[in-house]
C-alpha cells in the first residue's frame, strides 16, 4: 500500500515538475522573442493555457518558417484560443475588474488576429488554402477561385480531388463518383479516407446502381466503416446467393487494389 501511495505521489510530483517547467519554457520564449506579442494573450490567466501555450509556440515556428498550411494552423489555434476566452469570460473571478479586462483584452486580440490571418489567407493562391476559407470561413470568393482550378495539375491529389467531389455531391452524381474514383486512385494506401469509400456507396445505391453500392459498401465494412448487420445489409439488396458471391469476388480485388496502392476504376468494368 505504501509503495502504491509513494508512486502516486512521484507520478502527480512529476505532472506538476512537467507543468511548471512548461509553463517557466512559454515565458522564456515570450521573455526572448517580442514579436511574439505574448503581452495580449493573458499570460498569467490561469484559464486557457493549453490552447495559449499551443499559440505561443506555433508563433515560434512561424518566425522559422511560414507555409500556407502553418498560417491555416494558426488560425485554427487563434480560433480555439478565443473559443475558450469566450466560455472564461462567463465566469465570475475573484479579483474581478482587472482579471475580466485582461481577458477582454485578449479577447480582442483574438479577434484581431483572425481577421489578420483571413487577410492573409486571402492572398494565397494554394487550392488548400482556397478550399479552407470556402468550407470553414464561407467566402465565396474562395469558392469560385477554388471551382475555377477543376482540371489543372494543382487539384490533382487525392484530397482535392475529394473536395472537389462534395461540390457536386447533390447537383451531378456521375461526376461526383467520377472525382470520388480519382480520389482513390491517387490515394497512398496508407492514408486511405474512408469517407470517399462511403460516399462511393452511398451515391451509387442514390442513383439505383446497387451492384456497385453493395460493392463499396463491403469495402467501406473491411474499413471498419459503420454499417447494417449482415442480415439488414443483404436485405437491403436482394440479390440472389450467387450474385452475392460474384460482387463479393470482385470486392475482395477492389479493396486488395486500394490496400495495395494499385486501384484502378477499370476494376468495375465489368458492372457497367
Amino acid at each position: 500500500m505504501n509503495y502504491q501511495k509513494t508512486i502516486i505521489i512521484m507520478s502527480a510530483a512529476l505532472v506538476l515538475s512537467g507543468c511548471f517547467e512548461s509553463r517557466k519554457n512559454t515565458e522564456e520564449l515570450c521573455a526572448n522573442n517580442p514579436s511574439l506579442r505574448c503581452e495580449s494573450l493573458n499570460m498569467d490567466d490561469g484559464r486557457c493555457r493549453v490552447p495559449r501555450t499551443d499559440l505561443v509556440w506555433h508563433r515560434f515556428a512561424l518566425l522559422q518558417q511560414q507555409t500556407d498550411a502553418m498560417v491555416v494552423k494558426e488560425y485554427q489555434l487563434v480560433a480555439e484560443y478565443k473559443k475558450c476566452l469566450e466560455l472564461a469570460a462567463q465566469i465570475k473571478p475573484l479579483e474581478q475588474s482587472k482579471r475580466k479586462e485582461q481577458r477582454f483584452i485578449s479577447l480582442v486580440h483574438a479577434n484581431d488576429e483572425l481577421v489578420r490571418i483571413t487577410a492573409l489567407l486571402q492572398q494565397s493562391s494554394s487550392p488548400d488554402v482556397l478550399y479552407f476559407l470556402w468550407t470553414q470561413l464561407s467566402d465565396n470568393q474562395a469558392k469560385r477561385r477554388f471551382l475555377q482550378l477543376e482540371g489543372s495539375p494543382t487539384l490533382e491529389t487525392s484530397e482535392l480531388q475529394y473536395a472537389l467531389a462534395t461540390f457536386y455531391t447533390t447537383r451531378q452524381p456521375l461526376k461526383t463518383i467520377e472525382l470520388l474514383n480519382r480520389s482513390l486512385e491517387l490515394s497512398n494506401p496508407n492514408e486511405i479516407n474512408v469517407d470517399v469509400i462511403t460516399s462511393l456507396a452511398s451515391i451509387n445505391y442514390r442513383i439505383d446502381a446497387k451492384e456497385k453500392a453493395y460493392i463499396w459498401a463491403t469495402i467501406a465494412k473491411r474499413f471498419d466503416a459503420p454499417t447494417a448487420d449482415d442480415t439488414n445489409f443483404k436485405l437491403l439488396y436482394g440479390f440472389p446467393e450467387e450474385k452475392y458471391q460474384q460482387l463479393d469476388h470482385i470486392a475482395q480485388q477492389v479493396y486488395s487494389a486500394i490496400t495495395n496502392g494499385n486501384y484502378n476504376r477499370n476494376l468495375l468494368v465489368q458492372l457497367n
